[in-house]
């Protein structure tokens, strides 16, 4: 299992750069190696992300060309690098949940918090909109009405009100949450490795829903059948005893 760690010390771990960056070279290593069967995703320090690193934006946010290179290549490209990932994403979201974390957050499979989380996107208040990838995301996986709320009202939402709407799987006591969430990873842990991977494929592919999706994942949707992982499981079922994923 994968641990990684959003650590910004003073800043409720708010996203710099630098840290964008860093987290598309993580998914990067992540995608491209064997060894991680699921990534757990927290913050430091007793908050998941307060958003982006507001010191830094007078740097760059007020120059078009280098404001797109920021949301492109920065944000995007971190964001991009976790949708990208095949390996399950678990996150363990506390404190506070606001703007990137809640773009960091919809990147994930799974996602538990605390009950005195806070989630929202009250970047009207800076005067920016978000950035239409990111949007996009936001929309997709939080839903229209709960992006509406948090774009254009500023709302902060608890982690009742998130469970309800269908962002969390699971809301739990502050304390709890740690275990709970390293228990679901090594749960996912434990399974088929391949299998899993092939999941966040075909998942992938059918929640973009292009025309002809199940086409597209018919010609390689079977050609596990021959894999050892695939025989492990069966055979593992068949005695009575636990399968042993290598």
């Amino acid at each position: 299992m994968a641990i990684v760690t959003l650590s910004h010390p003073g800043k409720f771990n708010a996203m710099s750069r630098s840290m964008w960056r860093q987290l598309r070279e993580v998914f990067a290593r992540v995608q491209a190696g064997s060894e991680s069967r699921c990534v757990l995703i927290s913050g430091q320090a007793g908050h998941f992300c307060a958003g982006g690193d507001i010191s830094e934006y007078p740097d760059f946010r007020f120059d078009s060309e280098s404001l797109r290179a920021f949301h492109e290549d920065d944000v995007w490209g971190g964001l991009e690098a976790m949708l990208a990932c095949d390996v399950p994403i678990v996150a363990a979201i506390e404190g506070n949940c606001m703007g990137a974390g809640v773009e960091i957050a919809s990147c994930c499979d799974i996602r538990v918090a605390s009950r005195s989380t806070k989630f929202g996107a009250p970047i009207a208040r800076l005067g920016f909109p978000m950035a239409p990838r990111e949007a996009q995301l936001v929309m997709r996986v939080a839903g229209e009405a709960t992006a509406r709320e948090m774009l254009l009202e500023g709302a902060v939402l608890d982690s009742g009100e998130m469970k309800a709407r269908g962002f969390l799987h699971a809301v739990l006591e502050d304390a709890e949450l740690a275990p709970h969430a390293s228990a679901r990873a090594r749960r996912i842990a434990s399974l088929a490795p391949e299998a899993a991977r092939m999941n966040k494929q075909a998942l992938r592919v059918l929640g973009a829903n292009p025309p002809g999706a199940i086409e597209r994942l018919l010609p390689k949707a079977y050609a596990y059948a021959e894999s050892s992982e695939h025989r492990e499981g069966i055979s593992a079922f068949l005695s009575k005893r636990p399968p042993k994923f290598f």
